[in-house]
């Protein structure tokens, strides 16, 4: 063996054998979260039906459904998260890079004259062309991990753009049945207000035949003005959630108006929320969890390989000649190497970027139980808000129909002559009320289907692919 490699060599083999010690690293903590096997609450009655894709169908309304197309296509948050996908694909190629040899050339030549005094002009002629290529040998696994890394990282981020578009399309979902709570409400206004200016003749008729007193005029006045204060507040309610659902389909505001729809006749579906564990795999906030703490474990692997010498190999060959434009008749050089570089004082820089990796590794891992708990207790509370909703509104149903039949009978008796204006009064107050009531439990009772189908991931469909 050559003496001059004997050094070299016993170096690479001590390096060898402290890599062993320097990156074993610890078993990667898991996020200890007992899942249950069962849900507390329970679906409402019905026949229940698992997540499909489109989900928003099983709310029976063409208007939600073309709505949600054009936020898909539309929503500039959703355009955001498609260039967060590429920017971590941008990312990932850019690890990759590393793995590769680094290729460079070069070609010059050049002409020059030597004058001194007392001798002839001498010419400087040359021409000179050099190849080199580096590679650095990644025994420690540092190029590797690096890459690990943004390969759960660009999964993190196609996670996020499916929780981007499940929030937009819940938003949208939303929005769109408050506006059409709102113009249920102002039917529901206008029409006791009819009511009361009915009443109201009723009173005007009995003055003037001296039966009602000039305070039941006026009390049934107050009650007819007091409806139609009602309207202001809830038709601006309708312009602020219309140019809301604006804003989330990527439009225009001002002058937008969504398409009509009857929110008597949208349904209120019955999910089947499968198994709690199921919601691992469902959930793409969670699955985004994942991969960054997948992510994590690489950059912890990676700050540790950084601890121990990098190794490269290099080579290069030039061709060059004492002539002009030419390279006939070259000489030759050839040179490999091998070299090993290692900090030797950095002031504890590597290897606090150790622990600062290892301490977020600690924090994703947390955060990632905590994201499980919190998911598990939105399913629990979409369920029971679910099934409470339900039975709110058919016991509301029953408070709207005993009102009315209060009210026709109140009208009556005063009519005869045999009631008074204040029982109408009241009747009428009560039904308004009621009414105002139900539209109010039926929005919530949709709202908390949405927030059951957001809470178990909706339906996952694939990001748009990357150019």
């Amino acid at each position: 063996m050559n003496a001059p490699m004997k050094p070299l060599l016993l170096s690479l083999a001590a390096v060898l054998v402290l890599q062993g010690c320097a990156t074993t690293s610890d078993p990667a903590r898991q996020a200890a979260v007992e899942m249950p096997a069962s849900w507390d609450n329970r679906t409402a009655s019905g026949e229940s039906a698992p997540i499909t894709a489109e989900w928003w169908r099983s709310f029976g309304s063409a208007p939600l459904e073309r709505l949600i197309d054009e936020a898909q296509a539309g929503s500039p948050d959703l355009r955001i998260a498609v260039e967060r996908i590429r920017q971590a694909d941008i990312a990932l190629q850019q690890a990759g890079i590393s793995r590769l040899p680094s290729v460079s050339g070069n070609l010059g030549t050049s002409a020059g004259r030597s004058d001194a005094s007392g001798t002839p002009s001498t010419p400087r002629e040359s021409t000179s062309a050099g190849l080199s290529v580096s590679y650095e040998l990644d025994l420690w696994g540092r190029i590797a991990a690096g890459v690990r890394a943004g390969e759960s990282g660009l999964q993190a981020s196609e996670f996020d753009w499916k929780t981007a578009r499940l929030t937009l399309l819940a938003g949208v979902a939303n929005n769109y049945f408050l506006w059409l709570n709102t113009g249920e409400r102002l039917r529901i206004a206008r029409e006791n207000l009819a009511v009361a200016e009915r009443v109201l003749g009723i009173v005007e008729a009995r003055q003037r035949n001296g039966v009602a007193t000039a305070l039941e005029v006026s009390q049934q006045r107050t009650a007819v003005l007091t409806q139609r204060t009602a309207l202001i507040p809830l038709e601006l309610q309708q312009r602020q959630t219309a140019t809301a659902l604006a804003v989330l389909l990527g439009r225009v505001p001002q002058g937008y108006a969504p398409e009509a729809g009857e929110f008597a006749q949208l349904r209120v579906p019955v999910v089947a929320p499968g198994l709690p564990s199921s919601l691992l795999t469902r959930r793409p906030d969670l699955a985004a969890a994942e991969a960054r703490l997948a992510a994590a474990d690489a950059n912890v692997d990676a700050a540790r390989a950084a601890l121990l010498p990098s190794v490269s190999l290099s080579a290069s060959g030039s061709l060059g000649t004492a002539a002009l434009l030419s390279l006939a008749d070259p000489t030759r050089s050839v040179s490999i190497g091998l070299s090993l570089a290692q900090a030797i004082f950095d002031g504890g820089r590597q290897r606090l970027n150790v622990r600062s990796s290892e301490s977020q590794r600690v924090v994703l891992i947390e955060s990632y139980g905590q994201s499980i708990r919190t998911a598990l207790k939105e399913v629990d509370d979409g369920l029971g808000n679910l099934s409470q909703r339900e039975q709110q509104e058919t016991l509301q149903r029953e408070v709207v129909a005993q009102a009315q039949r209060s009210l026709q009978l109140a009208e009556l008796r005063y009519r005869e002559g045999s009631g008074d204006l204040l029982s109408v009064l009241d009747a009428q107050r009560t039904l308004f009320s009621a009414q105002d009531a139900l539209a109010s439990q039926r929005l919530a009772r949709l709202s908390a289907a949405l927030d059951l189908y957001r809470a178990l991931g909706g339906d996952w469909v694939e990001p748009p692919a990357r150019s």
